[in-house]
Formats: C-alpha cells, sequence, structure tokens
C-alpha cells in the first residue's frame, strides 16, 4: 500500500539546520509530485515546499525562500527537505504528501491536491 514516512525531526536552537526525509512505498515515485506541509499548534496546516515529478521545478512559500532546499531521489525513493537557518516561526509537524501529476510542469501547492499523506515529524526551534 502507499506509505509515506518523515523523519528527521527535531529540537534546534534558532540558527541550526535539519533536513527531514519522506521515504516513499507503495508507488512510483517519479510520477508523483510530492508536497511539504507544517501545521503549528492553533494554525492551520499550511504548504512549505513542492517539487515537481514532471521537470523537478519547485515552489516554496515565501517565509522559507532561501533557508528550504527541497530535493528528490527517485531511485531511493526518497524526499529531503533541508532546513537553514531555523526559526522559532517555523516550530510545526511537519508532513509530506504525494500527487500523481499530470498537469505541469509546475507542482501545485494546493493542499487540497495531495492524496497521500505521512504521519508527520516534530520541528521545534527554541531557545
Amino acid at each position: 500500500q502507499v506509505q509515506l514516512v518523515e523523519s528527521g525531526g527535531g529540537s534546534v536552537q534558532p540558527g541550526e539546520s535539519l533536513t527531514l526525509s519522506c521515504a516513499t512505498s507503495g508507488f512510483t515515485l517519479g510520477l508523483y509530485a510530492i508536497g511539504w506541509f507544517r501545521q503549528a499548534p492553533g494554525k492551520e496546516r499550511e504548504t512549505v515546499s513542492c517539487i515537481s515529478a514532471i521537470d523537478g521545478t519547485t515552489y516554496y512559500t515565501d517565509g522559507v525562500k532561501g533557508r528550504f532546499t527541497i530535493s528528490r531521489d527517485n531511485s531511493k525513493k526518497t524526499v529531503y527537505l533541508a532546513m537553514n537557518n531555523l526559526k522559532p516561526e517555523d516550530t510545526a509537524i511537519y508532513y509530506c504528501a504525494s500527487y500523481f501529476q499530470t498537469v505541469g510542469p509546475e507542482c501545485n501547492d494546493y493542499i487540497g491536491t495531495y492524496d497521500y499523506w505521512g504521519q508527520g515529524t516534530q520541528v521545534t526551534v527554541s531557545s
């Protein structure tokens, strides 16, 4: 069955880095766009980044541009989110999700497009 499993979360101080991984199984990753999302306490889930299955183009929400980098390794069936210069406002549960991409080349940043979701990994940024 389709599975997405996030890992790599943790507690760090402001300015530090983390790299999240999204390990996938049960589908051909190369045909699916992957997105990273986050949900902070009391807030709605928001799109952080996504990467296209068609040409690898990427999207970032304004608050993470220049600090976060999404990448994919289809041979390892894994998508990564490298997060640098972390800020307290980045504290949230981070989720990865996928959808079968037939339209592009850009990935869709609309949350409702995504069909399959992981269970999430906690990222806490605090001094």
